[in-house]
């Protein structure tokens, strides 16, 4: 099945704000043939985004930053969290496409605002549906190569609030990050379970041969 198979009955938008609420009425196909009737759904619309694993082939290490999230704070309001659960966020770089931008652009422009990083190349991993139940948004998710030398301290834009750690660490630790479950964002662990499986292969291409 495909969008041709969806039709919209009425499209409403009950809120706008920072992001945006619509309401849709649709009617879809069936599996076993024919069409539902109307069913009514709310989506989330926050525009697209990318977010990029900063990764530095000579010194063999990536670049995350840390930050305060407002979802994280809220999700840990459930009773399965526990008290240790923390809305700062170890994750990689990211920011939302602004209209006449290219995802390859906002990596670039975002690993320079929130790490101080400059981006030399990139390898685009995948694009993921954020929570595609509720929300729109689509996640595109790359592999930058940076020079990481001199990663570090804090950064941000202060007229967006952005209060950003930049948090740089050995690839193998990274690793054991990953399978203690430290990255709970989930394009982050997409972003390094995937370098985990390209790691020689994509040191070896972005290695200095000086």
């Amino acid at each position: 099945m495909n969008k041709k198979d969806v039709e919209i009955i009425e499209k409403e938008q009950p809120f706008k704000g920072y992001f945006r609420i619509d309401r849709y009425t649709v009617r879809h196909k069936l599996f076993e043939g024919g069409w539902s009737g109307p069913v009514s759904r709310e989506c989330l619309e926050r525009g697209h985004a990318v977010t990029a694993l900063l990764y530095d082939a000579d010194l063999d290490f990536l670049v995350f930053v840390e930050q305060f999230r407002i979802g994280a704070h809220a999700a840990h309001d459930s009773p399965w969290w526990g008290e240790e659960a923390s809305p700062w966020m170890t994750e990689c770089v990211a920011g939302i496409i602004d209209e006449g931008e290219t995802p390859e652009n906002v990596v670039r422009r975002e690993a320079v605002e929130e790490a101080g990083c400059e981006v030399t190349d990139l390898v685009p991993i995948m694009k993921i549906l954020a929570s595609p139940g509720a929300c729109s948004e689509t996640v595109f998710v790359y592999c930058g190569r940076t020079d990481a030398s001199n990663a570090g301290g804090v950064h941000g834009l202060d007229h967006e609030d952005e209060d950003i750690r930049v948090v740089r660490i050995p690839a193998a630790e990274a690793f054991v990050w990953l399978d203690a479950g430290k990255f709970i964002h989930s394009a982050t662990i997409i972003a390094v379970q995937w370098f985990r499986e390209n790691h020689t292969h994509l040191r070896a291409r972005w290695r200095s041969t000086t």
